[in-house]
């Protein structure tokens, strides 16, 4: 069989000294899905969400994106989201499907000087948000709404309302929840499907990194405040400290991973953009051992791969992922950046920008 490739690259960064303006950790990451099909497929339209972000604080250093068979037509682009998007279609018979990732990825820490007492009460944002005829738009509004795999959910609600007082800032809220989810609730393989409702979920009390993912964006949309679904990977151990202690076991590093983001404007230590990351699988706001895909409302904006295909019948899908810190040697690759970090007020002149998972 023909197989297609595609390499685009380049952003950030091994834990120099201080002060090194590429200071940060290099990964490699390999990522290969195979479908094999127990009848042959003669049209198939898929949409990939497997190129990294680039980012001040994520650069891509290389990325190659192999198909095989080859497709007949084939398009990178990005999508509503502006995450990156690789559209493949194959028009002629075939009964297996293999498409294999490779990516090298600088990631530079975003959130080391974050201090969570300050920025928004999470009902000032809230209220900020609310619909008020002839108002400014305020495009985070988008992920304070409910969404298919995130619907709002007054039991959701009523699970939040312990972590909930009045003032609290919207990070420590944050913070408060995803705890609580990662204490919560058993992570446990295969306990769910993709389309596992998000009640039952919470009903059970166990799950896998999508569904950790999902009931900490219900909690937090439940009580207005934005949150979005961030889809990538981790490292199977986080990167050593500057001390040398090694990096602590990570769950859910043998697949895609799944995260938070969850808006806090105005928060000490968050980039411009607001969006502070929120791991509560392994109870932690990612470092530089997370690499950041895509982010959407929830999983089905982001799936890594997903399409629709006429026959093929019953499939049997295989996904490996394997996540690797690269030597010192490979950051000589890595671009300097600015540093992106800033405390933007609640202004609005302020500018904001903007598989299934283990």
């Amino acid at each position: 069989m023909n197989a297609a490739s595609t390499s685009p690259a380049s952003a950030p960064a091994v834990r120099p000294a201080a002060g090194d303006p590429r200071a940060g950790t290099v990964l490699a990451v390999r990522h290969e899905t195979r479908y094999e099909y127990a009848a042959p497929v003669s049209l198939a339209h898929h949409l990939a969400h497997l190129q990294p972000m680039t980012d001040a604080h994520q650069q891509v250093l290389s990325f190659d994106l192999t198909v095989e068979p080859a497709p007949d037509h084939r398009r990178e682009g990005v999508d509503d989201h502006a995450n990156p998007a690789c559209w493949f279609s194959l028009t002629r018979l075939h009964s297996l499907l293999d498409v294999v990732v490779r990516s090298e990825v600088a990631v530079r820490p975003r959130f080391d000087a974050l201090d969570p007492a300050t920025g928004p009460a999470w009902e000032t944002l809230a209220a900020r948000l609310r619909y008020v005829a002839k108002a400014p738009f305020v495009p985070e509004v988008e992920f304070a709404l409910p969404s298919p795999y995130v619907p709002l959910l007054p039991a959701l609600r009523a699970w939040a309302a312990p972590s909930v007082t009045p003032g609290r800032s919207v990070a420590s809220l944050a913070l408060a929840l995803m705890s609580r989810v990662h204490t919560e609730f058993t992570y446990q393989p295969a306990s769910t499907q993709v389309d596992t409702p998000l009640a039952q979920v919470l009903a059970l009390k166990r799950g896998v990194c999508q569904d950790f993912a999902h009931l900490l964006i219900g909690a937090l949309r439940s009580l207005g405040v934005p949150a979005r679904y961030v889809s990538g990977y981790l490292l199977t151990h986080a990167p050593a400290l500057a001390d040398g202690t090694p990096g602590e076991a990570m769950v859910g590093a043998d697949a895609t991973h799944a995260w938070v983001q969850a808006w806090c404007p105005g928060t000490r230590g968050v980039p411009a953009d607001g969006w502070l990351d929120l791991d509560p699988t392994n109870d932690l706001v990612p470092r530089d051992g997370h690499v950041r895909l895509a982010v959407g409302r929830d999983y089905g904006d982001v799936a890594p791969l997903r399409g629709v295909i006429h026959g093929g019948g019953r499939h049997r899908l295989s996904v490996g992922v394997h996540t690797e810190v690269l030597p010192p040697k490979a950051r000589d690759r890595v671009l300097p950046v600015a540093n992106a970090s800033s405390d933007p007020s609640l202004d609005d002149s302020n500018p904001r920008q903007e598989s299934s998972p283990s």
